[in-house]
């Protein structure tokens, strides 16, 4: 369609999480505590990691990196969330949506790659345990943090440079409490065929390389850990992998819900459940998983506290 007298906006307003007032004070609480132990627990695990000598091996060199990428991910979106909840108006300028978007993209293409990063080093660790430390360099180790980070910095240009193409000239109203590009491309008056194209090719090439690495990193270590006659060499093997698994399923079952199923398959209530799952729970959830099912964590906290207690006690 063509606008040959367009006015774009300048602004987008946003239907927010609920349009029930007496929910939003309730939500408001209950989303300020998520946030809150998302800061916690992701910059604690920083810190931990950095304090622990014990815990300056790969596999915590990963996990710090995706706890610096879950703090950012969620401070992107839920202080804004926030605000609106107790807003009248849920405003959002034209180039503080497009730049939401492009942290966003960035972070969430990022953390997939580390995903598949950290599947990798489960491969290494117990498929080729004599060679693991040689093979898995710190050198090596910052190389593959670096390339996470630059296919998320390069999937952001890619939709940022692909979303400021968009002409915007009707409603102004996306159904969702953050900038996401399902809503946006709803939303312009463009042809938007090209756009989908494109978002498509890189939410393949991202999504379907990231995945099947996961995934054939798994194969072969159920195939190795399936080949150990002691089940308490099983029982290690599993309880290695464990809580990568789970952060995974959790990443990826609720990314799939959004971004594969056609919108007539759930409502636009749903998409926003699991939204706030992805953009807002999962971040918190992280650090936890790793910390409370993960012996050398929870060790290496207890002797930061000592440390801490015996230092203040001097």
């Amino acid at each position: 369609m063509t606008w040959s007298n367009c006015t774009e906006a300048t602004e987008f307003i946003f239907s927010g999480f609920t349009d029930r007032p007496e929910f939003q004070i309730t939500l408001f609480v209950v989303f300020l505590v998520i946030y809150a132990v998302t800061l916690l627990g992701n910059l604690g695990m920083i810190i931990l990691i950095r304090l622990d000598s014990q815990l300056h091996i790969p596999m915590y060199f990963f996990l710090s990196n995706l706890a610096f990428v879950d703090f950012w991910y969620s401070t992107f979106i839920t202080p804004k969330f926030l605000a609106d909840l107790i807003a009248e108006r849920k405003v959002i300028s034209y180039a503080a949506c497009v730049c939401q978007y492009c942290f966003v993209s960035f972070f969430g293409v990022t953390e997939s790659f580390l995903l598949a990063v950290m599947a990798y080093d489960r491969y290494m660790a117990i498929c080729n345990p004599l060679l693991y430390t040689v093979l898995m360099s710190p050198r090596f180790c910052v190389q593959l943090v670096t390339g996470s980070f630059l296919a998320g910095f390069l999937n952001g240009m890619i939709q940022t440079i692909t979303t400021l193409k968009l002409s915007f000239c009707g409603p102004n109203v996306i159904d969702l409490f953050f900038c996401d590009i399902s809503p946006l491309l709803s939303l312009s008056c463009s042809d938007t065929t090209i756009y989908h194209m494109i978002l498509l090719a890189v939410a393949c090439v991202s999504g379907v390389f990231t995945s099947l690495s996961i995934l054939i990193s798994y194969v072969f270590i159920l195939s190795t850990i399936l080949k150990i006659r002691s089940a308490e060499g099983k029982c290690k093997g599993f309880n290695t992998c464990t809580s990568h698994l789970m952060v995974v399923t959790i990443f990826y079952g609720t990314a799939l819900f959004i971004y594969m199923q056609p919108n007539a398959k759930h409502s636009r209530g749903q998409e926003k459940v699991v939204s706030v799952f992805y953009t807002m729970v999962t971040p918190m959830l992280n650090p936890l998983i790793y910390s409370l099912r993960n012996k050398e964590v929870k060790n290496a906290l207890k002797r930061v506290i000592e440390l801490s207690f015996f230092s203040l006690g001097r």
